[in-house]
C-alpha cells in the first residue's frame, strides 16, 4: 500500500478517531456486507452500492456484464470505496452532541477487469464465503454460462483510512443537570430465524452455518 496522501490523512480535529493498524482495516472490510463505490461517469460523480469481498489487499466487485457502471469500471478507472459499520446511537442531553459509534474504511485504488479464469473462480468463491461462510461447498457452483454473464472487477487498495468512534456521551457541563435521558443505544446485525424455501425438496435440515450465522 502506498504512503498516505491528503485523501486519507486523518483530520486534525479528531486525530484519535483514526486507526493506522492494517489489521483494523481488514477486520472492518471482512465484517461488512455492502460497500459504496464512487467514481466519475461522463463528467458526473456516481456512487453505487454493491457487494464485495477482500482477498489480501485486493477488493473484488461483481456485477452483470451488461451493467453500464461495471463496463466503465472495466476500463481501469480510479475509484473510492467505502464501508461503514454502525455500532450504536449516542444520545446526548442536547441534540447538538448526538452522535454514532461506528467503524469505517475509505479506500482508494484503480479498477482492473479480471480476465484470468482462475482469479475469476477465486473471486466467486470468496464472494460466497464472505457473505455466508460454508455456502460455497454446499450449493451448486456457477456454470460456465453463468460465469460468462458475470463481470469481476479487482481494486488493489493503494491507500486507505480507518476511522471510528467508540465511546459514550460528551455533553456540555451546562447541560449535565437537564432531566433528559442520555446514553448509548448499541446496535448490531442480528440474524432472524431462517425461513426455508418450500418450492424445492421438502424436509431439508437447516445447515449449521445458517442456523448459527453471525456477523
Amino acid at each position: 500500500m502506498k504512503q498516505k496522501t491528503s485523501r486519507t490523512q486523518g483530520s486534525r480535529y479528531y486525530p484519535k478517531r483514526y486507526d493506522l493498524d492494517p489489521a483494523s482495516r481488514d477486520a472492518i472490510l471482512d465484517e461488512g456486507l455492502v460497500c459504496h463505490v464512487g467514481f466519475v461517469r461522463e463528467g458526473q460523480p456516481i456512487v453505487i452500492p454493491t457487494g464485495y469481498c477482500r482477498v489480501d489487499n485486493t477488493l473484488y466487485l461483481h456485477g452483470s456484464v451488461g451493467s453500464h457502471f461495471f463496463m466503465q469500471m472495466a476500463q481501469g478507472i480510479p475509484v473510492c470505496i467505502t464501508v461503514t459499520l454502525v455500532d450504536g446511537l449516542v444520545l446526548a442531553r442536547s441534540v447538538f452532541h448526538h452522535s454514532m459509534n461506528y467503524r469505517s474504511v475509505v479506500a482508494f485504488g484503480k479498477t482492473r477487469l479480471v480476465t484470468d479464469e482462475a482469479e475469476k473462480w477465486l473471486a466467486a468463491e470468496r464472494f460466497a464465503e464472505h457473505v455466508v461462510p460454508g455456502r460455497w461447498a454446499d450449493a451448486r457452483p456457477p456454470s460456465p454460462g453463468e460465469m460468462k454473464k458475470t463481470m469481476f472487477i479487482a481494486v488493489e487498495m493503494e491507500e486507505a483510512s480507518v476511522k471510528f468512534r467508540a465511546h459514550g456521551v460528551v455533553d456540555d457541563e451546562a447541560d449535565m443537570a437537564l432531566p433528559v435521558w442520555a446514553g448509548v443505544l448499541p446496535l448490531q446485525l442480528t440474524p432472524q430465524p431462517p425461513v426455508p424455501d418450500e418450492s424445492g425438496v421438502a424436509g431439508l435440515e437447516t445447515p449449521a452455518y445458517v442456523a448459527a450465522y453471525t456477523r
